[in-house]
Parts: C-alpha cells; sequence; structure tokens
C-alpha cells in the first residue's frame, strides 16, 4: 500500500465537490441535477470509472470547468470518485440536489479552501483515503466573532 497526497489544482475562490458514486451514468445523472438547480450556476463534472474502459468521464456546461474538473479527476485517479468545480453558485446551493442523484455514495468535501486528497494505491488501483480542506482553527471564537458570523449569515441571506 502507498500513500499520495495530491493537492487538487483550482483557483483560490473556486468551490469544488468530491465524492463518491457507483455506476456510469455518474456523470449524466450530476449534469442533469446540476443543470435543475438554476439557470446562473456553471460547472464541470468529472467521474472516474472504475471498470470496463476505466474512462474519465466529463460533462458540464462551462468548458473551463469541465477541464479543471477532468485535470483533477484524473490526478487523483480514484475508482468511482467524482468532482464538481463551480461558479455564480456554492456547494451549499447544490449539495443536497446531489446526494439525491441515485448513483452518489457520499460527499468527502464541498470547499473553496485549498485542499488535498489522501490517496491509497494498493495492487487493486487507488481510494480516497480522506481530505485535508483548508487549514488548522487559529482559536476559539469570541461572543464579537459570534455577532460577526450572524451578521455575516443575515446580510448575505442565509438567516432571517
Amino acid at each position: 500500500m502507498e500513500l499520495h497526497i495530491v493537492a487538487v489544482d483550482k483557483p483560490d475562490d473556486m468551490n469544488v465537490i468530491v465524492g463518491q458514486s457507483h455506476f456510469i451514468k455518474t456523470v449524466e445523472d450530476l449534469h442533469e441535477a446540476l443543470v435543475g438547480v438554476g439557470p446562473h450556476l456553471r460547472f464541470g463534472v468529472a467521474f472516474c470509472e472504475a471498470s470496463g474502459p476505466r474512462l474519465v468521464r466529463c460533462s458540464g456546461n462551462d468548458d473551463r470547468l469541465v477541464d479543471l474538473a477532468t485535470r483533477n479527476a484524473a490526478a487523483v485517479g480514484a475508482g468511482h470518485s467524482f468532482f464538481v468545480f463551480l461558479e455564480d453558485g456554492y456547494p451549499v446551493n447544490v449539495l443536497n440536489t446531489i446526494k439525491q442523484v441515485p448513483e452518489v455514495c457520499g460527499i468527502y468535501c464541498a470547499t473553496a479552501n485549498p485542499l488535498e486528497i489522501i490517496v491509497v494505491e494498493t495492487d487493486l488501483g487507488r481510494g480516497i483515503a480522506g481530505v485535508i480542506d483548508g487549514r488548522p482553527p487559529a482559536g476559539v471564537e469570541t461572543s464579537a466573532d459570534v455577532a460577526e458570523r450572524k451578521s455575516l449569515l443575515r446580510t448575505i441571506g442565509y438567516k432571517l
């Protein structure tokens, strides 16, 4: 067994969702689900097929994001993993939709943070063991931090 750390290549402010599914039609079903979220969402999806021709399957409505998803999926190379890169939308807007896709087994992360994927490689293939999502905490929030968090959520419309 070998461990590899694969840094996800993405712009600093771009959101990515990394998950695992189980069937070749994942890429089409994720595309259809994301299109249904809203007309302004731009996305690229890539899925690592784990059997048969073992191709990276890709789709999306923005060629640049499709390329980004495809390059990162190929770099990780873990069977049945998928990558969704988003612009003009946020993971909080699409996660439940993605989780409702029948082939989706689970989500490893949804983030705009710097991201590393911990990949395990055996004689059988590669799998995602976990993710490193951003930096460790720098402290515990104070009452002023709580007030700032609550204000931000109301300012951007996620709380009343």
